[in-house]
């Protein structure tokens, strides 16, 4: 089968397509799912260039969607040819997160989706929405349960809130058709106009440049009449924390996300403590959750926003699309 590794120490120049042998039929409890379909998060460049260091010749990506070839013995959840879509974290099924690192996370601590064939335990995989493609649904995987999980379970979204997304990336993208879909109001950030009047398109309220105005927070209060936003999807970190809480409520809720200014920072401690705000990391979400968001998909009819698409032979060119930041919602990988 057709796949692609990772030469250690990592580096775009780095990546392979090789020819590595057919995984054979699943074992008890597992599937052999054809793999259609990846998508690029913030997560995977990491791994790709270099930045997270993983075992040499490492298959990567962390998303995979495609079609169940083969079922063990013990497994009545799935049938051959079905639709699937992989899940970040195979172990964690249910409950709070019982793990801190990616040692278990496909395409970083173990071999991911970036290979045509898989055999894998049948708890890795969720059915994908029905009418997905199977680019849609390996959106799924990482940003698209980061961002039900960040509004939906840890923030308790309720129609009539208010919802502040820091960028036009995929979990930003997503956290808005969420938000729309449950009635909430949302404000987006860019430093595009071009990707703003996207975001409009998409149902965005209000939109800000923060490039032209570098004091954006001070924009949120404006179009919150002074109060300030419920939820904050913070996807940048110590960059541009200090802004989201005062661009958040007293009480609200942040979603810390994401470290796109830096692994670490100055937390404005006492604007945090004074405005009484629920600051909370996380990562992805687990096999539970992924059934219900696909469930949620099903009934609401959102579809991701895919800007392009590349083949494995072409993954290079997609991972350098991602760090010039090039594109608007998710970039796939389709073979």
């Amino acid at each position: 089968m057709k796949a692609i590794t990772l030469r250690s120490p990592g580096g775009l120049d780095r990546l392979e397509l090789v020819e590595l042998p057919d995984p054979g039929q699943p074992g008890p409890g597992e599937i052999r799912v054809r793999i259609h379909a990846s998508s690029l998060n913030f997560h995977d460049l990491g791994v790709v260039s270099g930045a997270m260091p993983v075992a040499d010749n490492r298959i990567p990506m962390s998303d995979g969607a495609g079609v169940v070839e083969a079922i063990g013995e013990g497994v009545d959840e799935f049938a051959v040819g079905d639709a699937v879509v992989s899940t970040f974290f195979p172990h964690w099924l249910d409950g709070e997160a019982p793990i801190a690192d990616f040692s278990t996370t496909p395409g970083d601590g173990v071999d991911g989706y970036a290979c045509e064939l898989v055999v894998r335990p049948a708890t890795a995989f969720t059915h994908s929405p029905r009418g997905y493609s199977h680019a849609q649904a390996a959106t799924l995987t990482t940003a698209g349960l980061t961002a039900w999980r960040a509004l939906i379970y840890n923030g308790g979204l309720k129609a009539g809130d208010s919802v502040l997304v820091l960028g036009t990336g995929g979990v930003s993208i997503f956290a808005l058709q969420f938000a729309k879909a449950m009635g909430a109001t949302v404000i987006a950030t860019s430093s595009s106009d071009e990707k703003l009047e996207h975001a409009r398109a998409l149902g965005a309220s209000h939109t800000i440049n923060y490039c032209s105005q570098a004091q954006w927070a001070s924009r949120v209060l404006d179009f919150t009449g002074g109060c300030g936003v419920d939820h904050v999807i913070e996807v940048g970190g110590p960059g541009t924390l200090a802004q989201s809480i005062q661009a958040c409520r007293i009480g609200g809720h942040i979603a810390l996300i994401g470290v796109l200014t830096g692994g670490a920072g100055v937390v404005p401690t006492a604007a945090l403590m004074k405005r009484q705000q629920r600051l909370q990391g996380l990562i992805v979400g687990n096999r539970r959750q992924q059934n219900e968001l696909v469930r949620a998909i099903e009934a609401t009819g959102i579809f991701p926003v895919i800007d392009r698409s590349f083949t494995l032979e072409t993954i290079a060119d997609a991972f350098r699309l991602q760090k010039a930041g090039g594109h608007f919602g998710k970039i796939s990988l389709e073979f």
